[in-house]
C-alpha cells in the first residue's frame, strides 16, 4: 500500500502532465506544517518567473506564524501582485496533489481576489 506522500506525488504528476499539455504558466503551491510557498512557473521551459512564501521578510512582518490560513492568503495576495507586475493574468493552478481545502484554498482565493484568473 502506498504511503500518503507517494499518493500525493502521483496526483501531482497527473495534474502537471495535463498543465504541460496546455502549455500554460502554472501557479504551483507547496505547503509544509510551518510554511506555504507559491511559484509561477513558465509553461514551456520550467523556469520560475516569480515566487512568494511565508519566509519572505515582508510577509513575516504581517504574519507571525506561517502555517495558518491568514498566512496562505497573504502569500496568495503577494504572488498575484508580483504576477501583475510581470503582466501575467491567466495561470493554471497546480495544487501539487494537496487537497483543495484549508490553506491551499485560501491561497487560491486570495490570488483570484487580487486579479489572477484560473
Amino acid at each position: 500500500m502506498p504511503n500518503p506522500t507517494e499518493s500525493r506525488l502521483r496526483r501531482a504528476r497527473q495534474t502537471r502532465a495535463k498543465i504541460a499539455e496546455l502549455k500554460m504558466i502554472r501557479l504551483a503551491v507547496h505547503r509544509s506544517n510551518c510554511h506555504i510557498y507559491a511559484q509561477l512557473i513558465d509553461g514551456a521551459g520550467g523556469r520560475v518567473l516569480t515566487s512568494a512564501s511565508t519566509l519572505e521578510p515582508e510577509v513575516k512582518k504581517e504574519i507571525p506564524n506561517g502555517g495558518t490560513i491568514g498566512a496562505a492568503a497573504a502569500v496568495g495576495k503577494r504572488v498575484a501582485e508580483k504576477a501583475k507586475g510581470l503582466g501575467i493574468e491567466t495561470v493554471a493552478f497546480d495544487r501539487s496533489g494537496f487537497k483543495y481545502h484549508g490553506r491551499v484554498k485560501a491561497l487560491a482565493d486570495a490570488a483570484r481576489e487580487y486579479g489572477l484568473k484560473f
